[in-house]
This record gives structure tokens, sequence and C-alpha cells, in this order.
């Protein structure tokens, strides 16, 4: 409760939450609030302007741009919700093992994860989706391969921090069973900083998702995807900036909410993390 009680006192938290509510509830929203089908061609009326009828005017084929932003929103968040949430599920049962146990089962599970991330991420998901073919799942197998390592090896870290709490050295004498204590304990005890890991880390997933549907290595045309619509709309950008800006708008505008949430969500869990900031701005 008093993690809560500090996130909802702090107004950036607040309006970082009101922002990433607003655009769930668009994506979820979208067969009943969009306007017009995202899909819908008509050449007609292609790049009209801003109306009652096309809030953000039309795009190259005369589909309604509002449409296709609240579409590509369930594209865009929701299969980056889903991709950091296998991977952090992946990064945390390996981190907590390598992190309790040590000994072997550390050493095999960190040396595979140094092989891992001894490839940049974009090269290796360049690789990945070259081998499997393009398309959003082949998309989705790529990212998590190539991002499971660095949230095992950052878990592991937090772990080996909580390990050696007087608490754990307790149950452990007190034989208590190794499933009892890493799930009353260990666990609970993490949870808070996995939690703001995952948020920090959400803007990156957003980012290479949309970076790869933009050279065309993920959504694939007609869906509506925010990287997607930035690669149609580079052949139009000089005649017609507004239709690259609008996805690119609202990409730099979630990335930036979710940075800058998983800030307030760490300052929330570690108040003296905050009170070092401020004392430092002070100086």
């Amino acid at each position: 409760m008093s993690v809560l009680k500090r996130l909802f006192s702090d107004k950036i938290a607040v309006f970082c939450m009101l922002v990433i509510a607003v655009v769930i509830i668009a994506a979820i929203g979208a067969p009943v609030l969009a306007p017009h089908d995202p899909a819908e061609i008509d050449v007609t009326n292609k790049f009209a302007a801003m109306s009652a009828a096309y809030p953000l005017g039309t795009d190259q084929l005369g589909r309604c741009l509002l449409s296709r932003m609240m579409y590509g929103a369930r594209t865009t968040i929701f299969v980056s919700l889903y991709t950091m949430t296998i991977t952090i599920f992946i990064g945390s049962v390996l981190g907590i093992l390598a992190g309790f146990f040590r000994g072997w089962v550390d050493e095999v599970i960190m040396r595979i994860c140094d092989i891992m991330l001894s490839f940049p991420s974009e090269v290796m998901i360049l690789s990945i989706i070259g081998v499997l073919g393009i398309g959003m799942k082949n998309l989705v197998i790529a990212t998590i391969i190539a991002k499971w390592a660095w949230y095992t090896r950052m878990i592991r870290s937090i772990v080996i921090q909580y390990n050696d709490k007087n608490y754990i050295r307790f149950s452990k004498v007190a034989g208590c069973s190794t499933w009892h204590i890493i799930t009353k304990h260990i666990l609970p005890s993490t949870l808070g900083e996995i939690a703001v890991l995952a948020t920090l880390d959400m803007g990156g997933i957003i980012l290479n998702i949309s970076a790869m549907s933009f050279l065309g290595l993920g959504v694939q045309p007609p869906t509506a995807e925010w990287g997607m619509m930035l690669n149609e709309a580079k052949t139009v950008l000089m005649l017609h900036p507004s239709q690259m800006m609008i996805p690119g708008i609202a990409i730099l505008i979630v990335v930036a909410v979710f940075n800058f949430f998983g800030d307030c969500l760490q300052d929330a869990f570690n108040p003296k993390h905050s009170s070092y900031k401020k004392k430092a701005v002070n100086e």
C-alpha cells in the first residue's frame, strides 16, 4: 500500500498511467471506437484533410488514419506486452535459479548468457528472421531469443542481493523447502525490481517491434501497425510529412511514457533512490 501511495502521489506517474490507460482503452475498444474500417481503401479520398469524418485525415490509399492508429496500437502495444511478458518470465526463472542455487547451475546459465550477449541484439533478430522468415510471429520469437539472456543476468544480480539476507538464511537453517523459500521469500522480494526492469525495457521492445515492421520484417500489409504506417508513409514524406509524423509522434510519446513510468516505479519501490536523485539535483 505504501508503494501505491507513493506512486499515486507522484504527478508524473499519474500522468503516465493515464496516458497508458488511454492508449490501451483505445486499442481494446478499436472495433467500437474507430470511425472507419482501417483497411477500407478509397483512393478518391486520399490525403484528405482533418475533418469530423476523418479526425486525423486519410493516407495515400484513402484509409482513415485515426482508425489505423487505434488498430495499430493493438498490434504495437499488445505484441510488445506479449513479447515482454514471455521474455521476463524466462529471464525470471533462469535468473532466480542461477542466483539462488549458484554453483554449477549458475555457471552453466551464465556461460550461455555470455554467448548470447556477445551478439548485438539487432543483428541476432535480423539473423533469426532471415532463417525463420518474415512475419510478426517470427519477430516475437526472434526478440525473445535476443532478449532473455539480458533479463536473466539482471535478475540473477537482483536475487543474489537478497539471497544473503538473514531471513533467507534463517529459512534455510529452519529446513524450509527450496520451493517455499523461492515462492514465499525470494520472488516477493524481487518482484518490485523485476517490474521496474520490465517497465523500463518496455519502450525498447516497442521500438524493436516498430523498427522491424518499418523494415518490412514484422507486420505485413494491410494490417495496421505504427512501424508499418511509417514504412508506408516514407514514400510521401516530402509532400505529406503528417503521414509520418502521426505514427512517429505516437511511438515517441508511448516509449517516453513507459520510460518515465519505470523511473517513477523505481522511486516508489525505493524511496532512498528518489531522495538521492533530489539531493543530486539540488547540489
